[in-house]
């Protein structure tokens, strides 16, 4: 994760803990019994619908979600430009040494792909199952991780029924219900902790990885196929800014006095006139 969502997410954490402080101790909100009956619970419901493998995958994909640090869609254009000269100057066959170097196993298929000289339509249709079928992958992640969400408020209310059996059936017993009415309350705040403070978050970054993983994959299987295809590189980056939000190309823009001076457009004076004034259209020699 970056500082900044570290930074973020202790600030919020302390919020949310200090919530529980200002009327009593933390104590008052920690019961054995309500945490064994969410999380066992939880966790026998996962174990009962999903494989072991299937739950370490995601236990996997969640942990790199927030480890490792994706590169910027204006990085991801930079190495193209580059492997796209290298390639004019040197031959694609050039390219193999970068096939082992990139930390990017997408680019590193697509320039395989190159190395073994697929045709452009191959190399199309290779990697947009590779993406389909990533896709595929981390929506099942996805999946599992709110289905265990749906559990954990289920095996709450679980918990605050097995506190209410005996306090109703004490209910001339103080003590029994001293005993019995925190149980039936920590465990639906166990539940929807667990639920709305861990799995939700985690499939919700889950998804917008997933989101940006694709784009930056389509950057490349694009980048790929133009290098194939000898695009010159001046053009190739044009067409890859169009991946960019306006802001990351801002500086890329043709100055408006170019453009005029490509079209022979000249701008009439009345064009400098405020906003509430007429403002003709420019005239076209």
């Amino acid at each position: 994760m970056k500082r900044q969502n570290i930074i973020g997410l202790a600030l919020c954490g302390l919020i949310f803990f200090g919530g529980f402080l200002i009327k009593g101790s933390l104590s008052f909100y920690f019961n054995i019994a309500s945490l064994m009956i969410v999380a066992g619970g939880s966790a026998t419901a996962a174990l009962l619908s999903f494989q072991l493998d299937r739950l370490k995958i995601v236990q996997r994909v969640v942990r790199s979600s927030y480890r490792g640090q994706l590169k910027s869609e204006a990085e991801i254009v930079d190495i193209l430009i580059d492997l796209s000269i290298k390639s004019r100057m040197e031959g694609i066959l050039s390219l193999q040494k970068d096939e082992t170097e990139t930390s990017i196993l997408f680019l590193r298929r697509g320039l395989g792909c190159l190395v073994d000289n697929y045709e452009p339509q191959q190399i199309r249709d290779i990697l947009n199952t590779e993406m389909y079928f990533f896709k595929m992958r981390r929506e099942d992640s996805e999946r599992v991780l709110r289905t265990i969400a749906d559990f954990c408020p289920a095996f709450g209310i679980v918990g605050s029924v097995a506190g209410l059996i005996p306090m109703l059936a004490g209910i001339d017993d103080t003590g029994i219900i001293l005993k019995t009415v925190p149980l039936a309350l920590t465990s639906i705040l166990y539940g929807l902790i667990f639920a709305n403070f861990f799995f939700i978050p985690f499939a919700a970054n889950l998804r917008e990885r997933t989101n940006q993983e694709l784009l930056l994959q389509k950057i490349i299987m694009e980048g790929i196929i133009a290098i194939e295809c000898e695009l010159n590189p001046t053009v190739l980056r044009t067409k890859l800014l169009s991946f960019l939000t306006p802001s990351d190309r801002k500086a890329d823009l043709t100055p408006l006095s170019l453009i005029q001076e490509r079209f022979h457009i000249v701008v009439d004076d009345q064009m400098d006139q405020d906003d509430h004034g007429s403002r003709p259209g420019p005239a076209v020699l």
